[in-house]
């Protein structure tokens, strides 16, 4: 095990610190904050996955969904932060600092009405409890915040192993309603605003795709025609220079579009 003071823990503790200002006390209850936000979990979902509440202030896990166990094999309260850091591969946790740090710089810059617009999301390889490794789409969105501090993110992980088994990892920001995304940014890259490959209704119609969702599920979900549908499906292989969904899903996870 790593020496404390040298470990990513204690590093990552300093990143995540720059998102609080000040002291004061948050007391907000854990249960409403779950039950408010279990409607942000249908973000990205292609392959086995769990949640959990991070509570920025305490620099501490709150929750841990029962589904941990399907993906890595403990219990949620085997799990706190220092132990989670310390399973991610050794190769692998410098991009995981250097992300966290360029995610921690650009909450500090975004205006309070802006803070609720954006998620955050980069993977790394992460060791079971059977020592194997898998890779994980790890997904942020902060939830509770106010002018001063960040309190509580809603952070997801999916299991995105059988997608991306190689490769360095990446990292990208998302935007939502028309703000810009940064899509697949490098360690030691500024942030440049990426151009938006899809229109606003194609990239609902790539997210239900990529869930595996069939055409006419689609066209029911976002109250359009059928034909409407498979238009776009058409347009958006042609786009993502794909052919089939498979090549799409994991195209738009090593671009960073989802």
């Amino acid at each position: 095990m790593e020496k404390p003071k040298t470990s990513l823990y204690q590093a990552a503790v300093e990143v995540w610190g720059k998102a609080i200002l000040n002291d004061s006390p948050y007391t907000k209850n854990l249960e409403l904050t779950l039950e408010f936000h279990k409607k942000l979990l249908n973000i990205f979902q292609a392959g086995n996955y769990y949640y959990m509440i991070f509570n920025i202030s305490q620099m501490e896990l709150e929750f841990v969904s029962p589904h941990i166990t399907k993906v890595l094999g403990y219990e949620p309260n085997e799990i706190n932060a220092f132990f989670f850091l310390n399973q991610i591969h050794p190769d692998d946790k410098p991009y995981f600092l250097s992300f966290e740090n360029k995610l921690t710089e650009f909450l500090k810059e975004l205006p309070l009405e802006k803070r609720g617009s954006y998620k955050f999301q980069h993977d790394y390889r992460i060791k079971t409890k059977t020592n194997n490794y898998i890779r994980l789409l790890h997904q942020i969105i902060p939830i509770e915040f106010d002018k001063n501090n960040y309190y509580r993110s809603l952070v997801l992980h999916t299991d995105i192993t059988h997608i991306k088994k190689d490769g360095i990892p990446c990292f990208s920001i998302i935007g939502f309603d028309d703000e810009p995304s940064y899509h697949n940014i490098e360690v030691n890259e500024r942030l440049i605003r990426s151009f938006d490959l899809f229109t606003k209704r194609e990239k609902e119609i790539l997210k239900c795709i990529i869930e595996g969702k069939n055409s006419k599920t689609i066209a029911d979900e976002l109250f359009i025609s059928l034909n409407t549908v498979n238009n776009h499906r058409k347009n958006i292989l042609k786009k993502a220079e794909v052919h089939t969904p498979l090549d799409l899903l994991s195209k738009s996870i090593k671009e960073g579009w989802i």
